[in-house]
């Protein structure tokens, strides 16, 4: 064990701040549009003889907060656990690794999709941690 907390309130505090980032993960596919993140629009569309056209870039919700909630809820889902063995450890830290190295490689192609819109966005709201936030500019 890394670290084992052993308190009813803190262990419990733990859990749900866990469940929390489980559900910030779930609901953030559907804010983006869960169809067309999992490719079942593409299919839907190609299956009834229409083109695909990449939903419009649109701040909503949790992506006011930050640019990327869907793996902010994976890294609280990763980190919040009241009992750290040395495998969690290891692979709470390879994904957020991954997931913060990954991150430089999607704001690339948003950037190259989007444009000058999101360009903007980039500007004034943070990647994945809400705090502190960024000075908008003058």
């Amino acid at each position: 064990m890394v670290w084992s907390i052993d308190t009813p309130w803190a262990a419990w505090l733990l859990y749900g701040l866990c469940a929390f980032g489980w559900l910030v993960v779930f609901t953030s596919t559907y804010v983006i549009d869960h169809f067309d993140l999992f490719g079942l629009r593409q299919v839907w569309l190609r299956a009834r003889g229409r083109t695909y056209t990449p939903p419009e870039f649109k701040e909503r919700l949790y992506y006011r907060i930050v640019r990327h909630p869907l793996m902010l809820g994976f890294i609280i889902a990763f980190w919040a656990t009241p009992g750290m063995t040395l495998g969690h450890l290891l692979f709470a830290i390879a994904m957020t690794v991954y997931i913060l190295l990954a991150l430089q490689l999607e704001e690339r192609d948003l950037l190259d999709a989007h444009g000058d819109a999101y360009g903007h966005y980039k500007r004034r709201v943070p990647m994945v941690c809400p705090f502190p936030r960024p000075r908008p500019p003058e």
